[in-house]
């Protein structure tokens, strides 16, 4: 029956229902998106130290090595540390809650989203038995959503890179960043006359700036949510020392879960 030929009521409610049914769709937070997932092929279970994030060998060991490489949810390296639970569709091999995984690098194969590595890829399966089985198959269909980072005991830590020297340049990543939010904007500040500098995304999670200031430094770190569009400073209790040195790892004493 055409709409037009219903009561104005019936038609009111129809809108409305259909109305919610948009905005749902368009909010959900919790739902599942459906892709493709393959592995790395390398003979290491986990995922490769020479990742586009940046983080080198930790971007192949955090998460005990439930990493894994995105495609279009790589976004030029704001995706990079976000966490996604990915589980397969095959109910033969695959088990309800698949596995938890966190982004590292970036690369796509045969239209996935994600190059899980292979310890992640196993354990999307009921049993390490049939986790085999699964990784034969080599690209299998999943579904995924965005969940919160969980790192028990552990602050965001910021490792300055090999590459720094001062007075002339200095970069770091930015490591064990809790729940569900983006790093979309750094600050680096004088904590002596409170001066600060908008640092440049150099590559992945890797943040840099030339001729950075002196003094013990604090490092600001804009929080964007992806869902709601809140926006919110991180200022770190714990200070870069005077005397930093290219390697090192600095606590910054601060840590987020939502």
């Amino acid at each position: 029956m055409a709409l037009s030929l219903l009561s104005p009521i019936v038609r009111l409610l129809i809108c409305l229902f259909l109305r919610q049914i948009l905005v749902e769709g368009a909010t959900c937070k919790e739902c599942f998106t459906h892709s493709r997932a393959a592995y790395y092929p390398n003979s290491d279970e986990h995922g490769t130290d020479q990742g586009a994030c940046g983080f080198g060998s930790f971007g192949a060991t955090i998460n005990e090595g439930d990493v894994s490489a995105a495609s279009l949810l790589y976004r030029d390296g704001v995706g990079c540390g976000a966490c996604y639970q990915v589980r397969c569709s095959n109910t033969k091999y695959c088990s309800e809650n698949g596995v938890n995984v966190v982004i590292t690098d970036q690369g796509s194969s045969d239209n996935t989203d994600f190059i899980l590595s292979q310890r992640a890829f196993g354990r999307m399966a009921q049993t390490k038995d049939l986790g085999v089985s699964l990784l034969q198959l080599g690209v299998v269909d999943v579904e995924y959503r965005r969940v919160s980072c969980n790192y028990p005991s552990k602050n965001i830590t910021i490792k300055i890179d090999e590459s720094s020297n001062y007075p002339h340049f200095f970069a770091f990543v930015i490591r064990y960043q809790g729940g569900k939010k983006d790093i979309t904007a750094v600050q680096l500040c004088e904590t002596q006359n409170f001066s600060c500098k908008l640092l440049d995304r150099s590559h992945g999670a890797v943040w840099a700036v030339v001729s950075p200031p002196s003094g013990p430094l604090s490092v600001r770190m804009l929080l964007s949510d992806i869902d709601n569009g809140d926006e919110s400073w991180v200022v770190p209790i714990n200070t870069i020392p005077k005397d930093w040195k290219a390697g090192e790892v600095y606590d910054t004493g601060v840590q987020v879960d939502s």
